[in-house]
């Protein structure tokens, strides 16, 4: 049995549905790896280094979560930190064909490796990173989405970028 299991996911931003996730994937496991994926065919808005950044901070409180980055497939990181299990988030019936699909596609590289669903709070169902930066690009203020500094970090690089 697994003590570890791995969230992998782009996070840009991170969001309260993230975070709902972490928290309830924490009360679960022992331990829980927050794995960000440094995928260079995306267009991130922040890079990998802040990402990583953000989420240590907004995870600073919770002694079972680990903070960490990788590139390639996520298959090959759960193997590498010793783990079976991959954590995903499933906020809509939208997105369990797509996790459906890479769910059986990690099976069929890797037979040891099991990915389980876990469904945010349905207060957050409906939040997606790239929403978030198109309400915030647009103006909205977007503080009851992300935690506040996450928000002024969007912010600061909106205007850097304008």
């Amino acid at each position: 049995m697994t003590k570890t299991a791995i969230y992998p996911g782009s996070f840009d931003p991170i969001t309260y549905g993230h975070i709902d996730l972490m928290k309830r994937a924490a009360k679960i496991f022992k331990k829980v790896i927050v794995a960000v994926a440094d995928n260079s065919s995306k267009d991130n808005f922040f890079t990998l280094k802040e990402r990583v950044m953000l989420i240590k901070r907004v995870t600073a409180d919770l002694d079972n979560i680990e903070v960490d980055s990788y590139e390639g497939l996520s298959i090959d990181y759960v193997r590498s930190k010793g783990s079976y299990v991959i954590i995903r988030g499933v906020r809509m019936i939208s997105d369990f064909e797509y996790e459906f699909q890479m769910a059986l596609t990690n099976r069929r590289l890797s037979k040891n490796v099991e990915t389980i669903f876990l469904m945010p709070n349905e207060s957050y169902s409906y939040l997606s990173s790239k929403l978030i930066k198109e309400a915030a690009f647009l103006g909205a203020d977007i503080s009851c989405f992300v935690p506040k500094f996450v928000a002024a970090a969007i912010k600061k690089k909106l205007l850097k970028k304008k």
